[in-house]
């Protein structure tokens, strides 16, 4: 029988970074770095214990970073087009290999990772890396690619704007020049550096990776990468066959089969070979940037190409327009996609105060057909954390919210690391502000260093509430993973109980989840001060369809053990319900 998804999104620099000097724009020696080695089977069999299925190690292919790696090989990079100190995960530098400064010896960094991805299979668990398919960075070189392979860019036509097997677009007859700094704003925070052989010289100047046609993009723009081209031509003309309308309802075998009588351009091969590498290599599966920036037909490509490799393969990506979903999922075949827009940004709404809890049943039933692709979160690195100030402060406030994104759907759940504790990202990091964890600098994470504790791995300088609040998404997460009941059936009960029910109302949320073996019901109580009691109802028909024949019910709180009643009356299910402000119960019908 399946079982939920529990992903940990961690950014792998941040994790054993005991350092707490944080200072703003500090270097790796004043700020630390954490490394490979730092998730030793201590840290991981804590993770692990948490109710994780999944790791995501975000920033592990090698990306452009300000330090002097010259020794290993590698060349430096401008610091007017790299975001931050430790640079942008997003920004890639080789494909094929990986972040030297995760590692203890550089110059052993692939076989570093490759002791990794074995030590969390060994572990339990799957791993995840990103692809970042829609830009790479400026100075892309790959100086360990198996044979055969040659770098993006590598043949490339440098005379013309586009052409169909050009991984990049070009600008002919100019010269790239790094943004204008504005407001304030100055690489690396002023600091001056001579970095040799570190200026970038781009002749003819690229597109942008946010697609910005100018040799001299905006500071706002993604200056630090450079579009990949799909073989979509300047006016939007496509160089590649289209899939059928049908092949929505194929699987991917018959993706497979249908582009291998296809020729593609370039960039889509290199890619999926980039794939085929790491799968080769061990890794379980990837998250896709951006993906909906990227033709719907290079992911048929890429995903069957994959699937045929590994039929278990996890692939997730971002897709942020509702209309691409089914498309995305369908004819791309994605496994998952970011359910942000709707149900993340309703949770979001209703968790600042000003959001009403009606909207969630509502998104969810309009995704029924799909629920099981839509990946549910409240944090990842994009996001602001739960405990800023920027989003509501008090990580108390995302427990109710936790409870529904886990439960409500059969779709995977992910965390991001230091969630569990509290982590408010209060830091000054460099570039960027506060609200979110950097991923650009070098920097420490304090909540979650507590609970790092020097490397012991054991919660021992978290405080009460942080070392609760870790207490409460230990016990969810392995509810949802080993309950039966959470890959099945879904119902609402919110908007029967809002309109007989007294004292319920827009601020708490209710439904049931059930299969053969096992049936609950969810209540959770989304306001910071309001205390509810109420006769909690169970329709008729739910009553009918678990084929309740009894007079009365035992039921046990699965997060904490209290002890409750269900008593059926004229056909109707009827539970004492008393919910403390933030309180949420999953109740288990005994």
């Amino acid at each position: 029988m399946n079982r939920k998804i529990v992903i940990y999104h961690v950014f792998t620099r941040l994790f054993g970074n005991t350092e707490t000097a944080n200072k703003p724009w500090g270097t790796i020696e004043e700020n630390g770095v954490g490394k490979f080695a730092d998730f030793t089977k201590k840290a991981l069999k804590e993770i692990k214990n948490l109710g994780v299925t999944h790791i995501w190690y975000t920033g592990v292919p090698h990306h452009a970073v300000i330090n002097d790696y010259t020794e290993f090989g590698i060349s430096n990079d401008d610091p007017n087009v790299v975001k931050g100190r430790a640079g942008s995960p997003y920004a890639v530098k080789d494909y094929y290999n990986v972040n030297p400064d995760l590692a203890i010896d550089p110059s052993n960094r692939l076989k570093e990772f490759k002791s990794l991805i074995e030590r969390t299979h060994n572990a339990g668990m799957k791993v995840i890396i990103d692809i970042v398919p829609n830009h790479v960075a400026r100075r892309y070189e790959g100086i360990t690619n198996p044979n055969g392979v040659t770098d993006f860019g590598f043949g490339d036509d440098t005379s013309v704007q586009y052409q169909k097997d050009n991984n990049f677009y070009y600008i002919p007859g100019s010269t790239f020049q790094h943004p204008v700094w504005r407001d304030g704003y100055r690489p690396l925070g002023g600091d001056t550096l001579n970095i040799p052989n570190a200026t970038l010289v781009e002749v003819p100047a690229k597109w942008t990776g946010n697609g910005s046609r100018s040799p001299q993009p905006d500071m706002n723009d993604w200056y630090e990468t450079v579009r990949i081209n799909y073989g979509v031509s300047p006016d939007g003309a496509l160089d590649f066959d289209m899939l059928p309308n049908d092949y929505g309802e194929k699987d991917y075998k018959e993706h497979f089969n249908y582009w291998k009588k296809k020729t593609v351009p370039s960039s889509w091969r290199k890619f999926r070979d980039i794939a085929l590498y790491w799968l080769q290599m061990g890794v379980d599966g990837f998250r896709y940037d951006m993906a909906e920036m990227v033709p719907v037909e290079f992911w048929s490509f890429m995903n069957s190409s994959i699937k045929m490799k590994n039929p278990d393969a996890f692939l997730m990506a971002e897709v942020y327009n509702p209309d691409l979903y089914r498309t995305y999922i369908h004819k791309g075949k994605m496994d998952y996609l970011y359910d942000k827009v709707d149900f993340y940004d309703g949770l979001k709404h209703i968790m600042k105060g000003y959001g009403w809890s009606d909207h969630l049943p509502v998104v969810q039933n309009g995704l029924q057909d799909i629920e099981h692709h839509m990946l549910h979160f409240l944090e990842n690195h994009d996001e602001q954390r739960i405990a800023s100030p920027e989003f509501v402060g008090n990580a108390e406030i995302g427990k109710p919210a936790m409870v529904v994104s886990a439960t409500i759907g059969t779709s995977p759940t992910m965390i991001y690391f230091g969630q569990e504790v509290g982590e408010p990202a209060a830091e000054h990091a460099g570039f960027g502000s506060p609200s979110r964890t950097s991923i650009f600098d070098y920097i420490g994470v304090p909540h979650h260093q507590r609970w790092v504790n020097d490397k012991k791995f054991d919660g021992g300088q978290l405080n009460k509430n942080e070392a609760d609040l870790r207490d409460f998404y230990k016990r969810l997460l392995n509810f949802t993973i080993q309950s039966d009941a959470l890959m099945g059936h879904y119902r609402e009960i919110h908007f029967y109980n809002k309109e007989l029910t007294e004292n319920y109302n827009h601020r708490v949320l209710s439904y049931v989840r059930w299969s053969s073996n096992q049936k609950l019901i969810v209540v959770v109580n989304f306001d910071v001060h309001e205390h509810f009691t109420f006769d909690l109802k169970l329709p008729v028909d739910v009553v009918n369809q678990w084929q309740l024949t009894g007079e009365s019910y035992d039921l046990i709180d699965t997060l904490y053990g209290s002890k409750h009643q269900l008593e059926i009356r004229s056909g109707e299910g009827h539970i004492a319900v008393n919910l403390n402000p933030l309180e949420s119960f999953i109740f288990e019908l005994k």
